[in-house]
């Protein structure tokens, strides 16, 4: 269907601007690639941009155009379905996530509120209710956000508050110098989040690991009595639930009690998102739903799964002080 355009040309539906999107999807084997062909056609970044036309044009491009610049997208693009695509983190897609992407798209709203995204609003609340489900945390709450990163933030952000509640209203200023640990093998976005919270980076303490990568208790123990004798406050502790390079999990129930001796927050950073949950469900995994008080799942994905936004649950639900 043809509908007239900006300076008299004729131009395409959006229905058939989308249908041709997909046929060029299926023609070129985005999702099915053919063992024959390469993962990557690499060049490198002076000779790519020479290759693809990515100036924005004033005056616009007719749709032919749009498709030649993504059919060359596609021909010099990673293909994570290829069979010979291999990473740790994610690979691949499946029709169903992609359509599901698509729909979400397509009615391009935002979930800030209930009034302009009934819908999906339930489906967040609902997908919490089954992830805080499947970790015991029958009372908690959680959130999805966009990575690991920001999630890893926000516990440190909760862990704040619980210790110094005072701090949303009053800052920090004047307080004792605030501590978080984290395995010396611990990803890098716990420095990241002291960074921008203004903790420091210098007041985040690498605790030691034993030779299977897992966070030493006992170094924690002495880490955090070092830190209390130098007028510091310790506040937070995270610990990974497999760790990026070995897939190293700290030893959560130790932690815990140390955490419960001291008074501070256990944080669990969980990098392998779907082997965590296995084994939490399969009764593999033993630990204790009430000493662990937050666990987030970063935007990793697994093959033939799309990369997903992460999602931070807690064991409980704070009360934030409302000051008039």
């Amino acid at each position: 269907m043809e509908e007239q355009g900006r300076n008299g040309e004729k131009c395409v539906s959006r229905a058939t601007m989308l249908g041709r999107m997909v046929q060029l999807l299926c023609d070129t084997g985005v999702l099915e690639p053919s063992r024959n062909s390469p993962v990557v056609r690499f060049h490198h970044p002076d000779k790519l941009e020479a290759l693809l036309s990515l100036e924005p044009d004033a005056q616009g491009v007719h749709m032919n155009e749009l498709l030649r610049l993504c059919h060359d997208i596609v021909d010099y693009s990673v293909q994570t379905c290829h069979p010979h695509f291999k990473n740790q983190l994610y690979g691949g897609t499946d029709p169903y996530g992609l359509a599901a992407a698509w729909l979400a798209e397509a009615l391009n709203t935002n979930i800030h509120t209930y009034e302009v995204a009934p819908v999906f609003v339930l489906v967040e609340c609902a997908v919490l209710r089954h992830v805080l489900n499947i970790f015991g945390f029958q009372n908690g709450d959680g959130i999805f956000a966009p990575g690991g990163s920001v999630s890893n933030m926000y516990g440190m952000v909760l862990a704040r508050y619980r210790a110094i509640p005072d701090s949303k209203t009053k800052g920090l200023s004047g307080l004792p110098p605030l501590v978080v640990f984290t395995s010396e093998d611990g990803h890098y976005s716990v420095k990241k989040g002291a960074h921008w919270l203004g903790i420091g980076t210098d007041n985040v303490v690498p605790v030691k690991t034993d030779s299977h990568g897992r966070m030493m208790a006992s170094d924690l123990i002495c880490c955090i009595q070092q830190t209390i004798a130098e007028g510091k406050k310790p506040f937070f502790v995270s610990a990974t639930a497999g760790t990026t390079v070995l897939g190293a999990f700290d030893p959560l129930e130790q932690l815990a009690d140390i955490c419960h001796q001291y008074g501070l927050w256990l944080h669990v950073d969980q990098h392998v998102s779907r082997l965590f949950m296995l084994l939490s469900v399969t009764g593999m995994l033993g630990w204790n739903t009430d000493a662990v008080q937050e666990i987030l799942s970063p935007s990793q994905g697994s093959e033939q799964a799309r990369i997903s936004p992460s999602y931070f649950i807690t064991t409980k639900m704070l009360q934030v002080q409302q000051k008039m």
